[in-house]
């Protein structure tokens, strides 16, 4: 059995059996995967190619913006096409790599999200030392940093996964290869490697969502010590929106791992859609409303329009 599904590969049940609601289905991820392609890459765009926003938030953003654009890559695009041409199956090596990428890029936005909260700490907080807190040097050792955790923990999981043997059934209740639901195929007595890689992850990521609390925790107390009611509001549109998303993102992912897996379809999956799917929207939320994005968003569009009337 295990030679049978490792040559074999999966099937991937995705949402219906019935055909209609197959091509709803891939209209409406052809439309996510869209907007979510078009935002991330505008936002990238933006931040190459105009001199202001080169601050640490910023190539943060533009790093955010890169990962979100590869993990949406490595699902999203699969099933459309197995929508459309009404396949379920995905081959084994295909599934791999998923598992890979999607850990990779997970891992890493969630160590870049976390440094974009201490981030925001040191600038309203600590204002004064901002520029030696956190310099350019620094900002490129966390954004290597980030790449390197995720890489490191996509490899452990990877090779905790698929160097096991599959037993059973090799039917993924999901749209793509989903870890807690790989779990459940495993033979008796070898998801043991994973089940401990996946709990290091889950504290990690707490751990990573405690930071984030505590930064924003000093921001909040700072931010209400402030004489202008203009400038409270004004950090508050600013930081509710990243600490909603990242506490989304954070709570859906640890849910789904840390739940229970099932042998039949559930409710409780669409978490696990949503953690896949609204984190690929996080800088279209929080960094096409920023002043500095705006103003080079419209000098960048007007020196293309012109460049294309002359």
């Amino acid at each position: 059995m295990a030679n049978i599904s490792m040559v074999m590969g999966f099937l991937l049940l995705g949402f219906s059996e019935v055909r209609e609601l197959q091509l709803v289905h891939a209209m409406l991820f052809f439309l996510v995967y869209l907007v979510a392609l078009t935002g991330n890459l505008l936002i990238v765009t933006i931040t190459v190619l105009d001199q202001r926003p080169h601050t640490p938030m910023y190539v943060f953003l533009r790093n955010v913006s890169l990962l979100d654009i590869c993990d949406i890559t490595a699902t999203v695009p699969k099933s459309i096409l197995n929508s459309l041409s009404n396949s379920r199956s995905i081959s084994f090596l295909r599934c791999t790599t998923q598992v890979l990428l999607m850990i990779l890029f997970g891992g890493s936005e969630v160590f870049l999200l976390t440094a974009m909260s201490y981030n925001r700490y040191a600038a309203i907080c600590c204002p004064l030392r901002y520029g030696i807190i956190i310099d350019r040097e620094v900002c490129g050792k966390i954004v290597a940093t980030s790449w390197l955790r995720g890489s490191l923990d996509s490899l452990m999981h990877t090779a905790a996964i698929f160097s096991s043997h599959f037993c059973g059934p090799r039917i993924i209740h999901q749209f793509f290869c989903d870890v807690p639901q790989l779990l459940k195929f495993m033979c008796p007595g070898e998801a043991r490697a994973e089940v401990c890689v996946l709990e290091l992850s889950v504290i990690l990521c707490l751990g990573c969502f405690v930071s984030i609390l505590v930064s924003y925790v000093h921001i909040f107390l700072a931010v209400l010590k402030m004489p202008a009611t203009e400038g409270r509001t004004k950090v508050f549109s600013t930081c509710l929106p990243h600490l909603a998303v990242v506490s989304l993102y954070l709570f859906t992912g640890s849910f789904a791992h840390l739940r229970p897996s099932s042998s039949s379809p559930s409710t409780l999956d669409l978490l696990r859609i949503l953690h896949s799917v609204v984190p690929t929207l996080n800088p279209l939320i929080y960094s096409l409303r920023n002043k500095d994005m705006k103003p080079a968003m419209g000098k960048i569009f007007s020196v293309h329009f012109i460049s294309r009337v002359n």
